[in-house]
């Protein structure tokens, strides 16, 4: 997934693509290594690439010790191979994070303090919950350069209740894939456009096969 260039903040939205394989970030706008958090849900990531983002800071060895310490499962970090010296000195030198609310600083070589974003734990209602996939979702469209959706038409089909939570997990699926979509070229879209329309055709026969 190429995703360089394009002003994100969160890597929220990612967190649902497990078969993501490679990544790459470059010269966006991650402030904090926090972000990090999201991406240890993706066991077959191997490849990232986050170089030239407020988070990589001045200190890039402290940096890429704590990407190491969270993502022990990369090849590849920033173009450069990881060795399995590096993957043993991050457990010492790099920084555990243990949620996205964990604020960690690269500005220097100290630690500031932990940091606790005090409306995280506000969000466990469902109203919560709404209004921030609302909001990012609106996000994204705005980047896209689509109008924003409102709320009763948004809860039409974001609304978390459903038990088993995969209407949620769609739409951050949904919401990376617009968000994909801005960084293709004309060649990158037809591919799209033609494996969507293979996929859309098999989903449609299999729901006729199971009507019969």
């Amino acid at each position: 997934m190429t995703l360089s260039v394009n002003n994100i903040s969160t890597l929220e939205p990612i967190r649902y693509c497990h078969n993501l394989a490679e990544l790459y970030l470059r010269k966006n706008n991650i402030s904090s290594l926090n972000e990090l958090y999201y991406l240890k849900e993706l066991p077959r990531l191997k490849i990232l690439w986050l170089s030239e983002n407020p988070c990589c800071g001045a200190d890039p060895q402290k940096y890429r010790m704590t990407v190491l310490r969270n993502l022990p499962n990369l090849q590849k970090l920033d173009n450069q191979v990881v060795t399995e010296e590096e993957l043993t000195q991050a457990l010492t030198d790099g920084e555990e994070l243990t949620g996205p609310q964990t604020k960690i600083s690269n500005s220097d070589n100290s630690h500031d303090e932990t940091s606790i974003d005090r409306n995280y734990g506000t969000r466990e209602s469902e109203n919560d919950l709404l209004n921030f996939s609302m909001e990012e979702t609106n996000k994204i469209r705005e980047q896209l350069g689509m109008k924003p959706l409102p709320r009763d038409k948004f809860s039409s089909f974001s609304s978390p209740t459903d038990g088993d939570g995969s209407r949620k997990k769609r739409n951050n699926i949904l919401n990376a894939v617009l968000l994909l979509l801005k960084d293709l070229d004309t060649e990158g879209l037809e591919i799209v456009q033609r494996t969507a329309g293979q996929r859309l055709h098999q989903l449609k026969k299999k729901e006729l096969q199971q009507e019969t």
